[in-house]
């Protein structure tokens, strides 16, 4: 298969020229511009609101004028991620794809499928001269992904629609109707730095695990660098006097389950080929633990330069907390209707070292809120009682499962109609704008599919290329299918 086979291609062809345009979250200030013109081109309704969320709003097509509006809805910044060996500048560089069998991907960086693919579908619905649908609004937000901050800032009235379909899910065949909540909590510990005399240094790097979405993924058992570093550092302290911790550097993304990291020891000589020989025992204990969910973890342990190191004290509490605190998932959700989806986790997702602090960043959902608020409260109080300051972020709501919807309904029977089969219904850990709009919009009635992505939010990010035409016919015949107003 090469490029110019790609079905159906309308939507590849507006894929390709998005990926074009740099689109970091919180830059998309070319994105933006380009929706703009590009709806304002075609002589189609366009706005941009003060938040820099783009509606662009087409008439029914002849027969369909009495349907109800549907708003068709995708985020237009991407998670920028890239292998360590990777020259790359998201700001200025175009994304370089390529086809590796049924899927399409992205040389050494992310994607941008998610959720450039989802903008790609309304443009090419929006560019047709075929497609049969009543009134739509197709709604590109910004920053979706660092805060979800273009669904929060947009104002009540800005969609007009009925029915909503929220195209930033990442499994075909499988129709959301429910989210995870989400916030973030920081933790921050402050300290002097002091020289170490007569220590031998040490720089050690774990890389190439697998990492992941930190709430669709959060259940595959993939393993969080941050936690294997901590876990090695507090036997290391605990079995030998005088370790000193310098560095300590892993995670980028919020949203991210940490893939790689590295820090740098100080140790008494007479150790040194222990902790090493340890660092070995320890590495193969771990691929054994993962051997499933990370099979091509990389471990490194070398001689380094002396450098000043962190406060015993404060290095000794750091280590404790990172060992301490809750990651991975905490409830299972018991309502049968949501298939038994996880309810409620946690994510270890950054912690980065500068000349006097510790900087610790991390990330939790439920679509319970009260447990959302507990989680929360664990992760603060484990950071506050190693002696750091800490605290959570306001976050964003859970969407709750609409009884009775008569969009799912729709979604699901011409799902049947067309493939023979039920599609799985379902909620979603990750955390959708959908749970945002249920505040400003409580009657809009809302559903999420897409086509199929794997390895989100990492440079191994991919595109099943077969589920984008089956994603594509599905959602012309929902749209052929909306009732009449």
């Amino acid at each position: 298969m090469n490029k110019s086979e790609l079905k159906p291609a309308a939507v590849f062809e507006q894929f390709a020229k998005i990926n074009e345009i740099p689109r970091p979250s919180k830059h998309e200030e070319k994105m933006i511009d380009y929706l703009k013109n590009w709806g304002e081109s075609r002589g189609l309704d366009t706005h941009v609101d003060e938040t820099g969320n783009v509606i662009i709003r087409k008439s029914a097509t002849p027969g369909y004028e009495d349907r109800k509006t549907v708003v068709l809805q995708s985020h237009m910044d991407m998670v920028c991620d890239k292998l360590v060996d990777v020259e790359f500048d998201f700001e200025h560089d175009p994304i370089r794809t390529y086809i590796d069998g049924e899927w399409l991907t992205a040389e050494g960086t992310t994607l941008g499928a998610d959720d450039g693919i989802g903008c790609a579908i309304e443009l090419a619905i929006l560019d047709s001269n075929d497609v049969e649908h009543g009134p739509i609004e197709c709604v590109f937000t910004r920053d979706e992904e660092t805060g979800l901050t273009g669904a929060e800032g947009m104002k009540a009235g800005f969609m007009t629609g009925d029915y909503l379909i929220n195209l930033d899910s990442e499994d075909e065949g499988e129709i959301f109707v429910s989210c995870a909540g989400g916030r973030n909590t920081t933790a921050k510990f402050t300290f002097k730095r002091e020289q170490a005399d007569n220590l031998f240094f040490m720089r050690a790097q774990l890389k190439g695990l697998v990492g992941g979405h930190s709430g669709d993924d959060i259940n595959k058992k993939r393993a969080n660098a941050i936690k294997l570093l901590g876990r090695f550092l507090y036997q290391t302290m605990k079995r030998y006097d005088g370790v000193r911790l310098a560095q300590f550097h892993s995670g980028k993304l919020h949203n991210a389950i940490p893939r790689d990291g590295m820090f740098v020891i100080g140790v008494p000589d007479t150790v040194k080929e222990n902790i090493k020989a340890d660092w070995n025992v320890f590495a193969a204990q771990v691929e054994d633990e993962f051997h499933v969910t990370d099979t091509t973890m990389e471990w490194l342990m070398e001689s380094t330069d002396a450098e000043p190191v962190i406060e015993a004290g404060v290095a000794q509490n750091f280590v404790r907390a990172l060992q301490a605190v809750d990651n991975g998932i905490y409830a299972i959700c018991q309502d049968e209707a949501l298939g038994g989806m996880v309810e409620t986790s946690s994510n270890i997702a950054s912690v980065h070292t500068s000349d006097n602090e510790i900087d610790i960043l991390s990330s939790q959902r439920s679509n319970v809120m009260s447990n959302l608020d507990n989680m929360c409260a664990t992760i603060v109080a484990t950071f506050e009682l190693a002696g750091a300051e800490a605290w959570s972020s306001d976050g964003y709501p859970a969407w709750k499962m609409r009884p009775g919807s008569k969009l799912t309904e729709i979604v699901t029977d011409t799902y049947k109609e067309l493939f023979g089969k039920s599609p799985v219904v379902r909620g979603i850990h990750a955390g959708l704008e959908c749970g945002l709009f249920s505040e400003r919009y409580p009657n809009l009635d809302m559903v999420s599919f897409g086509p199929t992505l794997r390895y989100v939010h990492t440079p191994d990010e991919r595109l099943h290329i077969p589920t984008v035409q089956m994603v594509w016919d599905h959602l012309l015949l929902v749209l052929k299918r909306i009732p009449k107003k």
